[in-house]
């Protein structure tokens, strides 16, 4: 297991080198330049062409390609990503005003997926093609069909005419105040959870049902011993690495991922973010939070892997 999560740790530099090195590309390829962003020009659009070439060497855009990928590398490797183009604040305050939203919400909706879909994935399995089942697959498909940020716009909707009741538009901690807090984002998460809810749900009923088919699942039931027994301890368990696999991507791809959503219910949120950053061809926030998104997801992924042994004992990383 050491030696297997030693090479692990090790892949992921070269993971995210490639990310790093594919994002810095693309922002350079795509139309558009920051320091025309920047200065906007006169009343006819003209720019001072030494005006321009003087923002261009004060941003560092003028040195070959090479040079600034391998300036903004080694600011990584000291934890410093630079300053915004457009804010001109360091990279990484900008990020950590905003993780606290994401990371937030990314946990809470988590969590809603997993105890809705969870147990109702395990019933529709266990009362296949009873009106339980039918019920809740049609919750579920319901749940996949329709968008997130559509359900937010109801919800908000909702709350407006029929409750006279907006969420607050400042973010406030919970550590500052949990009710305030709560206010605001328990509707985003409620939202969000039930989207993802709805795909785990189909997934757990699909692995539970294989599951239940298994020989060992026949001798459980030959013994006597009860449904919750088997359904529960022999049947649950063996069926969860498809959903820790499903739950684990979903978690990684919220923390970045929510852009719709964050913009429905007002969320200064990292998903916002990035778009915002690229719209103004903000490139060493857009590389930072690319960066982070596909740290998140490379940790994420070897936390799932090392979940497998240790919900199967089958599985030993030699």
């Amino acid at each position: 297991m050491r030696t297997y999560l030693a090479k692990r740790l090790l892949l992921i530099v070269p993971t995210l080198f490639g990310v790093a090195a594919v994002v810095f590309l693309i922002m350079r390829v795509i139309p558009g330049d920051v320091t025309l962003l920047i200065l906007g020009g006169d009343q006819t659009g003209r720019i001072d062409p030494q005006q321009l070439a003087a923002m261009r060497h004060q941003l560092g855009l003028d040195q070959p390609l090479a040079v600034q990928f391998g300036t903004w590398l080694w600011g990584v490797l000291r934890l410093d990503f630079g300053t915004s183009l457009w804010t001109g604040q360091p990279v990484i305050d900008e990020v950590f005003i905003r993780l606290p939203l994401s990371l937030e919400v990314a946990i809470l909706a988590t969590i809603v997926s997993v105890l809705l879909a969870i147990p109702l994935g395990m019933i529709a399995a266990v009362r296949q093609d009873t009106w339980v089942d039918y019920l809740i697959r049609v919750v579920s498909i319901g749940g996949q069909a329709i968008p997130s940020f559509w359900v937010g716009i109801l919800v908000i909707l909702a709350l407006v005419i029929y409750f006279g009741w907006g969420p607050p538009l400042e973010f406030t901690p919970p550590w500052v105040d949990p009710w305030a807090n709560f206010q605001q984002l328990v509707w985003p998460v409620l939202t969000v959870g039930y989207r993802y809810a709805a795909v785990t749900t189909r997934m757990t009923r699909s692995t539970v049902l294989e599951v239940l088919r298994e020989d060992y699942i026949r001798t459980a039931w030959a013994k006597g011993l009860r449904e919750r027994v088997v359904v529960i301890r022999h049947a649950l368990k063996n069926a969860m690495l498809p959903v820790i696999t499903l739950v684990g991507t979903e978690f990684a791809f919220l923390i970045g991922g929510l852009v719709v959503t964050e913009t429905v219910f007002t969320l200064n949120g990292v998903g916002r973010f990035v778009v915002d950053a690229v719209a103004h061809r903000d490139y060493p926030v857009v590389q930072a939070l690319v960066f982070l998104i596909a740290l998140c997801f490379v940790v994420v992924n070897l936390l799932i892997d090392l979940t497998y042994a240790w919900l199967d004992p089958r599985i030993r990383y030699h």
